[in-house]
């Protein structure tokens, strides 16, 4: 039996994938096999030593101390792309509402009063501070080609937009995706001096931080609008500010208000809303939990930021999965062990990502716990387990 420690509400689309007869699931488990979440943050919480997989139900894991965990051999899973659909869209609507004026033309009408004659009239006399422009005769730029910038680059493409995009890290999956309608810029700074519209859809990292800034924001046309729904911290919202005040840029859609973002006249400001619809909460749960039982029941590793890519079909014979240092001879060292113990290995498969090696190994029959224990002592190995064989 595998407990699950839940620390936000998941979707029970998600939960009825880890069935009651192999999973405990509460929000008061203790000695929890795998954690799920959405927002709650980590970062403070002691966890447990019995956590072998965490898995969050969403894309970002700045909630979770993924470095920790690594040094731990605790893979971390999230789920990329499960939301894009549900982001993609978001970032159309923000499109369409910073182009056409809309959030200060729903904000003039708001304000509006008087009986239905004087409200015509106000309407009439109010909607010349309101035209906006359509999105066929502007080119918007995607930074990031991930799941939901492939997305938000081929939809606006269908709208009539020139799209252009930037991502030197494309995925062979992704370019598969993209539409052959989207240009290449190459570099930003070739990007922004073309673009009358950016989209952001990358992490935030060191290199990201603060990459729309008051020097690019001056590369644009007039009357640019920024869109951020990726995190935070991509955009110098001072920089934007300072643009939107002097007339340059036109429009700032945020998924991240601040107190000086949500008073701005020319910010439109989402709360959080990204990700906030029942199918992706859906999609992310499930996928998680798929994610998170593979490694439990079978050590496969599917969507981890922190661990490599590793299936192979199980062998009827006992299973080992041991997580390392990406150092040379660990599998040399594995496997002398394991001939020492007269034990043979059906199959192996080795995989490596930066500084973390994962190897996966079906035996012909069963370890003893010495021989467990002296792969343990191995220096580099940061964890080990043993799955029964299966069923």
């Amino acid at each position: 039996m595998y407990k699950i420690l839940t620390l936000n509400n998941i979707s029970p689309l998600g939960l009825q994938r880890l069935p009651r007869d192999k999973y405990e699931i509460g929000s008061e488990i203790s000695q929890p096999d795998g954690v799920l979440l959405r927002s709650f943050k980590m970062h403070d919480m002691d966890i447990p030593t019995s956590v072998k997989a965490i898995g969050r139900a969403g894309a970002g894991v700045n909630n979770i101390p993924v470095d920790e965990m690594t040094k731990r051999g605790v893979p971390v899973f999230n789920a990329p792309g499960a939301n894009a659909n549900a982001v993609k869209e978001l970032v159309l609507a923000g499109l369409l509402m910073a182009s056409r004026n809309i959030h200060g033309a729903m904000k003039f009408a708001a304000g509006i009063q008087g009986d239905d004659a004087a409200v015509s009239v106000a309407v009439e006399a109010g909607k010349k501070n309101f035209v906006g422009s359509e999105l066929p005769s502007k080119t918007l730029g995607v930074i990031g080609l991930g799941a939901i910038g492939v997305r938000v680059a081929n939809a606006a493409l269908s709208l009539g937009m020139k799209v252009v995009g930037y991502d030197p890290l494309i995925s062979v999956q992704s370019a598969w995706q993209l539409s052959s309608g989207v240009e290449k810029a190459v570099s930003l700074d070739s990007l922004f001096s073309q673009c009358d519209a950016i989209t952001v859809h990358v992490p935030l990292i060191d290199a990201t931080r603060g990459i729309v800034n008051a020097d690019r924001l001056k590369m644009m046309p007039k009357g640019g609008i920024i869109v951020n729904l990726a995190r935070g911290g991509i955009c110098d919202d001072k920089a934007v500010l300072a643009s939107l005040d002097s007339g340059h840029t036109a429009a700032y859609v945020i998924d991240f208000p601040t107190e000086a973002l949500m008073k701005h006249a020319k910010v439109i400001s989402f709360p959080h809303l990204g990700a906030s619809t029942n199918e992706a909460e859906e999609n992310c749960a499930v996928m998680v939990a798929d994610s998170v039982s593979g490694f439990l029941q079978d050590g496969t590793v599917t969507n981890a930021v922190n661990f490599p890519e590793a299936f192979m079909p199980r062998n009827s014979g006992t299973r080992i999965t041991i997580a390392n240092a990406n150092v040379p001879n660990m599998v040399g060292q594995i496997s002398t062990i394991l001939a020492n113990a007269g034990l043979n290995i059906a199959d192996l498969l080795n995989k490596s990502r930066g500084d973390i090696a994962y190897t996966i190994i079906d035996l012909d029959g069963d370890i003893d716990d010495q021989t467990l224990e002296s792969l343990r002592g191995i220096k580099g190995v940061l964890s080990l387990r043993k799955l029964p064989p299966v069923a």
